[in-house]
């Protein structure tokens, strides 16, 4: 049953249940992007969102990847465990795209000849800085141990998935992932997994299917995120 609002995000709220170690994850059709600075609607997003994030954890989950994911409660609902969220962005890049283009002068579309693994800091404030192991360790954001195991179940998602993916016509250009600790300290896969959080390219036309439609102004933004709900969901 759910209670009270603990959190509000950019995407989703989440609320308190009877269970203290499980929560309500509500999805939202509201869209932001450059950590704020342009904000929109994306009819259906939430629906298509946390649908898509809760199959592809259930997928996850049979590969070994723990994640958060209890049950779907509606089509923009989910109970899923308490964690506290570990505060790194995990994003792993396949092809050069977006932020990486920018600053390492790569031509977007670059593939990359090693899938390259980086972390920012979790502060809207401080606009989510790139940090390396050196200032998790030295801020105490999470233990070597921790660092490994999260890199490790990265590594796993981003196999799973490009593969997967492109067996629906979809190139995993890059993504952003969290992971949170249970009440007993256990990492395990958090947030969503999503247009709004992947870059999706169809794998023919190399057509943009995520949230840079919206970012860029591209058009057709719910038709991009209904292709892709289509494709992996049937």
């Amino acid at each position: 049953m759910k209670k009270e609002m603990l959190y509000e995000g950019k995407a989703k709220k989440v609320y308190a249940t009877e269970d203290p170690e499980v929560l309500i994850v509500s999805y939202k059709d509201d869209a932001t992007a450059f950590n704020g600075l342009k904000k929109g609607t994306i009819v259906g997003k939430g629906a298509i969102n946390n649908r898509m994030t809760n199959y592809l954890m259930k997928k996850l989950e049979e590969e070994g990847v723990p994640t958060h994911f209890i049950r779907e409660l509606n089509d923009t609902e989910t109970e899923v465990k308490k964690v506290t969220i570990v505060p790194l962005e995990v994003i792993v890049r396949n092809i050069a795209a977006g932020s990486l283009s920018k600053r390492l002068g790569l031509p977007e579309g670059t593939k990359l000849k090693k899938t390259v693994l980086e972390y920012s800091y979790k502060d809207d404030a401080l606009g989510d800085p790139m940090v390396n192991d050196y200032h998790i360790f030295a801020m105490d954001l999470a233990t070597p141990e921790e660092l490994n195991l999260i890199a490790k179940y990265a590594n796993m998602v981003n196999d799973y998935l490009s593969k997967f993916l492109l067996e629906c016509g979809i190139v995993l250009v890059d993504f952003k992932i969290e992971f949170g600790k249970t009440s007993d300290g256990t990492i395990i896969l958090a947030d969503e997994i999503s247009p709004d959080t992947c870059r999706f390219w169809d794998a023919k036309t190399g057509e943009k299917l995520d949230k840079d439609r919206f970012r860029r102004d591209l058009g057709n933004v719910e038709g991009a995120y209904a292709e892709v709900f289509k494709r992996i969901m049937g």
